[in-house]
Order: structure tokens, then sequence, then C-alpha cells
């Protein structure tokens, strides 16, 4: 997701179709299960906040290794986005084998979001690396397998095998446009089934993630889904951005995650989530989240504030019929501000508007809702 601005409806809004009439029960929590399988936080920026100086505290303020204080809280994935040929040469394979490295020495399992761009890809962002810009169908399809191949294949032969991989990133209006968008669904169809092949091939005990952002849309989910299925696409985990202050109430969401499960016969997991901790901002650059009135009502921003948030959705993963909500996942929780760690890989002054929903607070020192989302139902 990319997130130096509100969450553009652009992707969305060209898919509109109806919501259905008539939303799947919402399971009671009572039904809830124990400690859910995925709990994971993205921490993709963290090798470049490291490099422009960044350090990281124990909630008492000591410092410590970032990868342990996430290992000791109870985190058991990272996930690590990776673009093909980054401005900034971070997010590529060659700074994502040292950071596989300190996970598997902590016990943290690899969870790859593979972009299939140089920048963010999301629902209004679908952009083509350079180096695939003059392919055509065949040879993006090729370079779709070859990149996925090359990266997961690193990772293997180090050691370090990637326990969960997505192919692509909140895909709603699909990837490599124009080739690859919601009008032409055979080719997208085609560069899916290509990097799925290429994670299963070199990792045959990964699982796979189709994601989408929207996690309230059960019509965008439906459709998209709906297509992929027909087309043949092969995956095993259904992945959902959700974000309180952009893809509605917890209720909406709980009522799409019991239809999807249920309708494809797949688990699911919140693959992103976020909330702030302060509406306050570090460096001179608006965060996103700066008003009372981007808040969800009972949850202010706060560290108590955002722990509750995170409780609240893990609630949600949990409380998924029949056991399909696998878990969640918190986005650029580490991300805290640094000069020249900002969001433009082209610019290195671009500064972070995402700093309030970090899990660590302006003095670096970890925040209550790391513990919440680790040792959730411990």
């Amino acid at each position: 997701m990319r997130r130096r601005s509100v969450l553009a409806a652009a992707g969305a809004a060209a898919l509109a179709v109806p919501v259905l009439g008539a939303a799947p029960a919402v399971a009671s929590p009572a039904k809830h299960r124990g400690r859910l399988e995925i709990r994971g936080i993205d921490i993709s920026s963290l090798p470049k906040n490291e490099d422009k100086g960044a350090v990281y505290r124990r909630a008492d303020g000591r410092r410590q290794d970032p990868v342990r204080i996430l290992a000791e809280a109870g985190i058991t994935h990272a996930r690590l986005k990776v673009w093909v040929n980054p401005a900034d040469g971070y997010n590529n394979k060659a700074r994502l084998l040292p950071l596989a490295r300190r996970l598997k020495r902590a016990g943290i399992g690899i969870w790859v979001d593979f972009h299939y761009s140089d920048t963010w890809a999301d629902p209004a962002h679908q952009s083509k690396p350079a180096a695939w810009a003059d392919l055509d169908v065949a040879g993006l399809t090729r370079a779709v397998y070859d990149h996925t191949a090359d990266v997961l294949g690193a990772l293997r032969r180090q050691g370090t095998p990637a326990d969960l991989v997505q192919v692509g990133n909140e895909l709603n209006g699909g990837m490599l446009w124009p080739d690859g968008d919601w009008e032409h669904w055979d080719n997208l169809a085609a560069f899916l089934k290509a990097g799925l092949s290429a994670a299963r091939d070199t990792t045959p005990r990964i699982r796979t993630i189709l994601h989408l952002a929207n996690g309230g849309d059960n019509g965008l989910y439906r459709w998209w889904f709906d297509n992929a299925v027909a087309l043949g696409v092969d995956f095993d985990i259904i992945g959902l951005s959700y974000y309180p202050f952009w893809h509605g109430p917890v209720e909406q969401a709980a009522a799409n995650m019991a239809d999807i499960t249920a309708r494809y016969g797949k688990p699911c997991v919140i693959a992103e989530t976020a909330y702030p901790f302060t509406l306050e901002s570090e460096d001179d650059v608006n965060d996103i989240m700066n008003d009372p009135s981007q808040l969800t009502p009972g949850y202010p921003a706060t560290p108590e504030g955002q722990a509750a948030w995170l409780r609240a959705v893990a609630d949600l993963a949990a409380a998924v019929p029949d056991g399909q909500g696998l878990g969640h996942c918190y986005w650029e929780g580490a991300w805290t501000y640094r000069s020249g760690s900002g969001w433009n890989p082209q610019d290195p002054m671009s500064g972070n508007a995402w700093e309030n929903l970090a899990l660590f607070d302006f003095e670096d020192r970890a925040l209550p809702g790391l513990r919440t989302l680790g040792r959730y139902r411990a």
C-alpha cells in the first residue's frame, strides 16, 4: 500500500459492482479461536531506516535489535515488499537476503510481497518496471516467473525459504498496467499463474496469497475472485487490506471475510492494517492521519487506543467461521521517522507521513500495541 496520501479510490471505483443485498452472518465473539497462526508485521522500511541512523528500544527504553524486539513480542511473520529496480536500491533482493537471515535467526517467518514494479503498487498504481516496459504479454509473463523465482530461489539457497508469498500487491485493478488491468483478465490470469508457479517451483511448501485492498467491499471481492477462479488461478490464501479509516466498519469487513472464505473454500489473512498512537507528527510532513474526524469511535489516537484497535482486528480475524481467519499483519510498524528514509525512492527528502502509525513511539520505544499484536490471546 502507498501511504503518502489517503488511499486513492480510483482503482476500486473503476471496478464498482453492486454490494450484495444480504450480508453473511458475522461470527459471534464466543466463537473466537485461540492464538492466531499469523501475527505479522511489515518491516520493509527497516533496512533503510537503520542505514539512516534509526535505533529501536524496548518498552523500558533499553536499546535492542528491532528484530529481537519483534521476536520477544511474539511476532510470527515479517512481511517484506520486493520491487524490481527501485531508484534508492532498497526493497530488492540484495536488501532482502540479509534481513531474511536476521529473521531466521530470531525464529520469525518470512512473508514476501511482490509488487512487480520499481515503486509502490496499489489500487491506483500498478506501473511496469522500467526494464519490462517494452515486453509483450508473453515477455511479461516470463519476466514475472523469472523475477519471482530469482528472489524466492535466492532465499531458499541461503537457508531462509519464504513461508508466505504474495503474487502482487493490492490487485483490485490488476497488475502491470495496461496489459494486466481489469479489462484484460486473460493477461492478468497469465501473470498471476506465472508468479504462483515460480513460487511453488522454487519453494514447494510455500503458501501463496492473492491480495486486494478495500477489505469491507464484498462486491469487489466476489467480482475479482470469481474471475480469478473461473480462469483457473490456483492460490492458497485470500489477503485483505483493512484500515478502519478507509475501508468501512468492522461489521462490514467481518461479513466479507465470512462470505469469501465460504465461497472460495480458502482461508483469509488481514494482510495490512494500522492505527495511530497520536495525531501529532515528528517531522514536517503532514501525516495522513492528523485529524480527530479520521478516527474510529471508541479508539482514540493514543498508545492504548492503538493497542485496542489491534485487539479488535485480531478478534475480527479470529471470528471468521470455521477457523478460516489465519491472522493479521501490521503495515510498516517499524517505519519511524529518519531523515532520508521517506516514501519516495526517487527523493531522499520526501519525508515520512506514517511515523504516528508505527509501533514505536517518537522516542523509539516499543508501544503496547506491539505486544498486543504478537501475544494475542496468549
